[in-house]
């Protein structure tokens, strides 16, 4: 129920002047959010939020502590294990260095592509009121998606191109977009969806601007 409530404030599409720039003039500060966990435990965890500058994509602040997770792993409602400790750092960094708030966050998770079309990054970003967008490892297969062999064929067509195709669902829906960043040769793709005030090619283009590697830099820091 509270996540349909929070669903009902999602904005799928760009918001922002700096978003209608081919090269996003405009865009200063953006911003990586991660939850962590040690290898073996589940309940503690590391959350953090870096902020780079933009296009230089050098480190202008960090925040990274440990937590303790109490709320149990249920799929398709990991918001509820991570975004608070998210959501406390964003404030913090307000009430810290708020000139340095991010214009725009990238989150290591889902946004739209999500069994409920609404994943952690569509989560953060209704509760900070920040665009944000997806950008996840591995593919979650819902509306129908599978890693079968059609789909790893279609990872390998992008290889020489660095380009991305559609994530399409049996209902229909465009859910996400496939990137290959072909970094040292790497045939992992990313799957970058919509979070909140942010389209999917707007999504498609700021990630791909912000790999020096395989994992967009904001994340990575």
């Amino acid at each position: 129920r509270e996540q349909a409530q929070l669903k009902a404030g999602l904005v799928e599409e760009d918001t922002e002047e700096w978003q209608k720039d081919s090269s996003f003039t405009g865009l200063e500060r953006v911003g990586g959010v991660d939850l962590s966990y040690i290898k073996g435990d589940d309940a503690s965890a590391c959350a953090s939020l870096v902020v780079l500058s933009y296009p230089a994509l050098e480190v202008l602040y960090e925040d990274c502590r440990m937590v303790a997770v109490s709320a149990p792993y249920v799929a398709g409602f990991l918001a509820f294990r991570e975004v608070p400790f998210l959501v406390e750092a964003v404030q913090r960094l307000q009430q810290e260095e708020p000139r340095l708030k991010p214009q725009v966050l990238l989150v290591d998770g889902n946004g739209l592509l999500h069994p409920r079309g609404f994943g952690v990054a569509c989560h953060l970003g209704v509760l900070t009121d920040l665009p944000c967008i997806g950008v996840a490892k591995n593919l979650l297969q819902v509306d129908g998606l599978v890693r079968d062999e059609l789909h790893r064929q279609q990872i390998r067509s992008l290889q020489s191109e660095g380009d991305a195709f559609p994530l399409t669902g049996t209902s229909g829906r465009v859910l996400g977009m496939v990137s290959c960043e072909d970094y040292n040769n790497s045939s992992k793709p990313l799957y970058i969806s919509v979070g909140h005030r942010v389209c999917l090619e707007t999504a498609v283009r700021l990630v791909k601007s912000c790999c020096r590697y395989r994992i967009p830099e904001p994340i990575r820091q």
